[in-house]
């Protein structure tokens, strides 16, 4: 962590001025960065590298953040002491992350009650109903409710995924028995479609969904015939709403209307193509030409400054941090850390698979954020969350030391 600190340090000074500070606050992240892995349990050994994999990628955020925006960037730096001190008093109750899959439908039952939240108080922004209010603060809840679905799928097939696993296809009764629950998760992200009209969120709990379905259980069929109903209901939403017809038009041709609908895809590109393979250097690009740089498109700002190696190191970074959230599955004994391990790492690694391809044009861009690094203070807590729940997940007991003497 404090090799972390000192590569932060470096990237935070190379902001412009007065964007990021006063020094008091940089002071607090460090010691509260500190704290989170200094205070874990002296019996146990974790993964450390995960807190300082989040903390770099925090860092970069909050200087392309401070690039394009300053006063988005005091806002971030309030997000991440939140997140941080989040973190920490939720330090205790992840060290026990088993207990949760007692719990199973609390989760399920906090991820409707924020569903009913969003329809009675929710916000539409850009044509995607996706965020409250309460007073000064915004909040998206749908951050939170990616971990509750995963919460619950895992304890849910930790306990009957040698059933479904055994039920044949075709017996409807006994997939029906078994399956129904599981289609909350499905189900949500129908209901994220079609109520919210945010076909990234969607897309990403279906993925996330899919993954757990089939790790647990191997039956392929589920999955084909999840993903087949998913396409459907895309493809009616894509021929009833304006907002998700125009995403995919300025996705297959952003030139069409490069001054009206196409006007930041277009200049994303511009972007990307700027940076070309080193890059123009930090504070030398144009990202301010893209309209909602800060969030949707925060690639292509580091991009186009930092070129196509920098835009690859990040991606290498992200790619250490998801392999190491699978990894400590695969070294814990019990089905459900397993589980648990594989669903947020998926919930993480789609989320950047889907944000980063819709940049630089694999498919049609979504509104969700690249994790850690574009603002927003619903997605740096529920991401910083997610991190400090596998670091706990990955705890194992220290080998007493041997007396040699």
């Amino acid at each position: 962590m404090a090799g972390a600190l000192a590569v932060s340090a470096l990237i935070l000074s190379l902001a412009p001025p007065q964007t990021i500070g006063p020094w008091w606050v940089l002071a607090l992240l460090g010691f509260l960065a500190m704290a989170w892995v200094v205070l874990q349990p002296a019996a146990t050994l974790r993964d450390d590298m995960l807190p300082p994999l989040a903390i770099v990628l925090a860092a970069l955020g909050l200087a392309v953040v401070a690039r394009v925006s300053p006063d988005l960037a005091q806002k971030q730096q309030a997000w991440l002491v939140v997140s941080l001190v989040l973190v920490l008093l939720a330090g205790p109750a992840f060290t026990n992350f088993r207990r949760f899959a007692a719990y199973k439908y609390l989760w399920v039952i906090a991820s409707l009650a924020l569903f009913g939240l969003l329809l009675a108080f929710g916000q539409e922004v850009n044509g995607a109903r996706l965020w409250i209010k309460l007073g000064p603060v915004q909040y998206e809840p749908i951050e939170l409710i990616k971990l509750f679905i995963v919460l619950f799928l895992s304890a849910y097939l930790a306990e009957m995924a040698d059933v479904i696993a055994a039920a044949r296809p075709w017996s409807l009764r006994a997939n029906l028995k078994y399956l129904g629950p599981l289609f909350i998760g499905w189900g949500a992200s129908m209901a994220i479609l079609v109520v919210q009209r945010d076909l990234g969120m969607a897309t990403l709990l279906l993925f996330t969904f899919a993954t757990l379905l089939f790790v647990a259980t191997r039956r392929a069929d589920i999955v084909v015939l999840g993903a087949a109903i998913f396409a459907a209901v895309a493809f009616w939403a894509m021929r009833h709403y304006p907002y998700v017809q125009t995403r995919i038009a300025v996705w297959r041709n952003p030139f069409a209307d490069p001054l009206g609908a196409g006007f930041q895809s277009s200049q994303s590109y511009y972007a990307l193509a700027a940076g070309g393979i080193f890059g123009t250097g930090y504070r030398l690009g144009h990202p301010g030409f893209i309209p909602d740089v800060a969030t949707d498109y925060v690639y292509a700002a580091f991009s186009e400054e930092f070129g196509l190696l920098g835009a690859l190191l990040v991606l290498l970074i992200f790619l250490g941090l998801v392999r190491r959230i699978f990894a400590t599955g695969l070294e814990q004994p019990d089905l459900y850390t397993k589980l648990l391990a594989a669903g947020l790492g998926a919930t993480l690694g789609f989320q950047i698979f889907i944000i980063v391809g819709g940049v630089i044009g694999l498919f049609p861009l979504t509104g969700i954020t690249l994790p850690f690094v574009s603002y927003g203070g619903s997605s740096l807590v529920a991401n910083f969350l997610l991190v400090a729940l596998v670091w706990a997940m990955s705890a194992r007991p220290k080998r007493p030391s041997t007396d040699s003497g």
